[in-house]
C-alpha cells in the first residue's frame, strides 16, 4: 500500500472519527477552510454568481464528507428508477482517474484511462448516455446537445460544484455520519452540516446508518452472484468450497468492507489484495504483489465492478476471467416518493 493510500485510510477511519490530537492540531486551519468554503457557496446562494440552467432538472448526488460514501451505486439506483418510470436519463461524472479534465462522452469502446472507471461502470449499469468533465455545467450542456431527447440528468458527485443549477441535491452518508463534525483537514467535512440547499433545489439525505435525523434509509448489499467479462454468471454460494478458496481484490475507498461482505456471504477467501482507490493496475502497488498476482491465475478472483471494467480490458494484463460482484444500493420507497414529488414540482410548480 502506498503512503498516500495509508494516510487516506488513517484519516478516514481514525483521525476524522474523533477530536483527537490530529484534529486539535489542525483546528485553526480547519476553520479557515470552512470559512472559505462557506464564502464560496454564498456567492451562489446570494445571487452574486449565477447558476447555469441547462433546461432540464438535474439531480446531484454527492456527500459532505471526504473519503467516499457510496455515491455511484445511488446514482445507478436513481437512474434505473427514473428509466423504469419512462423518463429518458443522462448521467454526468467527473471522470476521476482518467488524467483529463476535458468534456467528452463515455463510449462502449472507451477505456478507464480515457474516461475513468466509475463512468464506465455507470454506462454499463444505467444504459444511459454518460458524459464526463471537470466542468459539470459544460458536460451537461454537451450531453444535451448530443442527446436532446434526455429529460433529466443525474450527476455523480458535484455537490460542491455550485455553478450547475440543480432541482434536487441528494446527500449520501455512510456509517461514519459526519465524523468529528469539523471541516477539512481537522475533520472530514467539505462543507458544514446541517447544510442549506442551493436556491431552487430540494435537499434529500440518504444514510445507511441512523444519522442524520430525517434521512431516508438505504440498504447496501452485495449481489448474490458474480459475473465474468463474457457475461457468464455464477452464484456466490459456489465460491464457498474450502478446497478451492478464492482470491479477492479491491481498488476502492474501503476495500476491507468488500472483503468482509464476501466473507459474510459465505465466500472462502485465501488471499485479499487491498489497492488504492481508482488503482489502474499499473501501479507500484500491483508490482509489489507480482508473485501473488501470477499465482492468482490459478484461483478464482473476485473483484468489485469498478475494478472489473479495468481488469477485463487491461491493455497489458487483461483478466476477463475475473469475477465481478456488484454492490447494490436500495433506497427506501419514501426516498423515491420524495424524489418523484420534487421532479413533478419542477415541471408543474405548485400554485401559490
Amino acid at each position: 500500500m502506498s503512503f498516500r493510500a495509508a494516510l487516506e485510510r488513517y484519516l478516514v477511519n481514525e483521525a476524522w472519527a474523533n477530536r483527537g490530537l490530529w484534529a486539535w492540531a489542525l483546528r485553526d486551519v480547519s476553520w479557515l477552510y470552512g470559512w472559505l468554503a462557506a464564502r464560496r457557496k454564498a456567492e451562489y446562494t446570494t445571487g452574486r454568481k449565477a447558476q447555469i440552467d441547462v433546461g432540464v432538472p438535474v439531480i446531484v448526488v454527492g456527500n459532505v464528507i471526504a473519503g467516499g460514501a457510496g455515491k455511484t451505486p445511488v446514482v445507478i439506483a436513481i437512474a434505473r428508477h427514473l428509466h423504469a418510470h419512462g423518463l429518458r436519463v443522462g448521467v454526468l461524472a467527473r471522470g476521476y482517474g482518467s488524467g483529463s479534465d476535458q468534456v467528452r462522452p463515455v463510449l462502449a469502446a472507451s477505456s478507464a484511462a480515457d474516461v475513468g472507471d466509475e463512468p464506465l461502470l455507470l454506462l454499463r449499469r444505467t444504459e444511459a448516455p454518460v458524459w464526463v468533465g471537470a466542468d459539470r455545467a459544460a458536460a451537461a450542456a454537451a450531453l444535451r446537445r448530443a442527446h436532446p431527447e434526455v429529460q433529466v440528468l443525474v450527476c455523480d458527485d458535484g455537490l460542491q460544484h455550485f455553478s450547475l443549477k440543480r432541482a434536487v441535491e441528494v446527500v449520501v452518508f455512510d456509517e461514519r455520519g459526519v465524523g468529528n463534525g469539523w471541516p477539512l483537514p481537522a475533520g472530514p467535512l467539505r462543507e458544514a452540516w446541517p447544510r442549506n440547499p442551493l436556491p431552487g433545489a430540494v435537499q434529500l439525505a440518504l444514510a445507511s446508518g441512523s444519522f442524520p435525523q430525517g434521512a431516508h434509509a438505504i440498504q447496501r448489499e452485495l449481489a448474490d452472484h458474480a459475473v465474468r467479462a463474457d457475461g457468464t454468471q455464477r452464484p456466490l454460494s459456489e465460491f464457498a468450497d474450502p478446497s478451492n478458496p478464492a482470491w479477492a481484490l479491491a481498488g476502492i475507498a474501503k476495500p476491507q468492507a468488500f472483503f468482509d461482505a464476501l466473507s459474510a456471504a459465505g465466500v472462502r477467501l485465501e488471499h485479499t489484495l487491498a489497492l488504492q482507490d481508482h488503482c489502474n493496475f499499473n501501479s507500484n502497488e500491483v508490482n509489489k504483489h507480482s508473485d501473488a498476482w501470477a499465482i492468482s491465475h490459478e484461483k478464482p478472483v473476485l473483484c468489485t465492478e469498478k475494478d472489473a471494467v479495468k481488469l477485463w480490458a487491461h491493455p497489458a494484463n487483461p483478466r476477463p476471467d475475473a469475477w465481478a460482484v456488484a454492490l447494490t444500493a436500495t433506497p427506501d420507497t419514501s426516498f423515491f416518493a420524495a424524489l418523484d414529488k420534487a421532479l413533478v414540482d419542477y415541471w408543474m410548480p405548485p400554485q401559490p
